[in-house]
């Protein structure tokens, strides 16, 4: 399987296209193991307070859905202290 950085690249250039298995790869090298870990869905906790979780989802496909993908690219930019965008 491809390395972090390089799937995380490959996330901010296609969204719709990142297989879950690499999503689930990207969010427990920054977050940690999942708290939750159902078939479809896998639940992150995220260091920051408010609505401190990741939530993603297989699709039907063996993607990852696409707006969850860019939320946890918005995470992991609000965990490097990057814009919140």
């Amino acid at each position: 399987m491809a390395k972090v950085d390089e799937i995380v690249g490959r996330m901010e250039r296609n969204p719709a296209g990142v297989r879950f298995a690499e999503l689930a790869k990207v969010c427990e090298h920054y977050f940690g193991t999942p708290r939750s870990k159902s078939t479809s869905h896998h639940v992150y906790r995220t260091p920051w307070p408010g609505d401190p979780r990741v939530n993603i989802q297989r699709g039907h496909d063996g993607k990852a859905k696409a707006y969850q993908v860019k939320q946890v690219l918005a995470a992991i930019r609000n965990l490097k202290g990057e814009t919140h965008g």
